[in-house]
């Protein structure tokens, strides 16, 4: 498989993901205990505190797979840093809609909170630009075409993790939009 074509199924994949929000949030019952202890935490419901944390979860979550995935340079085992990747993904997607569905209040403070909390990839996204327009050769005669291409990926990767995480979390279904103003 070209690497293209798992771009590609992988940016159709998030964006089918975050365009079936609503019934992946739905599937989530209020008998989680992580959903219990942010809804009844008084500093969550402060969109600036909550975006805080937000953003340290995502940075987390981030840190944490590259990791992994850079001890799994260590081993020669095929394919373990796909499932590695799907795992981080799954879990992203698991931890926004944890905090999409303990948040209480307005449309416009939950807008700011996902805000907040997704600008850790907008940053990585900006930083991961930043390297490619500087982008020189170690030494002379260096072709930096791989390099580029890598730094490409990731921007790709961290766009569509800013999109998506501010789609999760700043945006909520009209039904508990309603149930909040009530």
């Amino acid at each position: 498989m070209s690497l293209t074509l798992f771009i590609f199924i992988g940016l159709f994949g998030a964006f089918f993901i975050t365009f079936l929000k609503s019934p992946l949030i739905n599937l989530f019952g209020e008998n989680n205990i992580l959903l219990f202890k942010l809804k009844n935490a008084g500093w969550f419901q402060n969109y600036w505190l909550a975006g805080i944390f937000l953003f340290f979860i995502n940075a987390t979550l981030f840190f944490s797979t590259a990791l992994l995935l850079y001890a799994m340079t260590y081993f020669i085992i095929p394919y373990v840093h796909l499932l590695i990747m799907t795992l981080a993904v799954i879990g992203s997607i698991f931890l926004w809609i944890i905090i999409n569905k303990a948040w209480q209040g307005t449309r416009k403070n939950r807008l700011k909170m996902g805000a907040v909390g997704s600008s850790f990839y907008m940053i990585l996204s900006l930083m991961l630009i930043y390297l490619l327009v500087t982008l020189e050769p170690f030494y002379p005669g260096e072709d930096t075409f791989m390099r580029a291409i890598g730094l490409v990926m990731g921007i790709v990767v961290t766009t569509v993790a800013f999109i998506s995480c501010l789609i999760f979390t700043g945006f909520s279904n009209k039904k508990e939009v309603n149930e909040a103003r009530f």
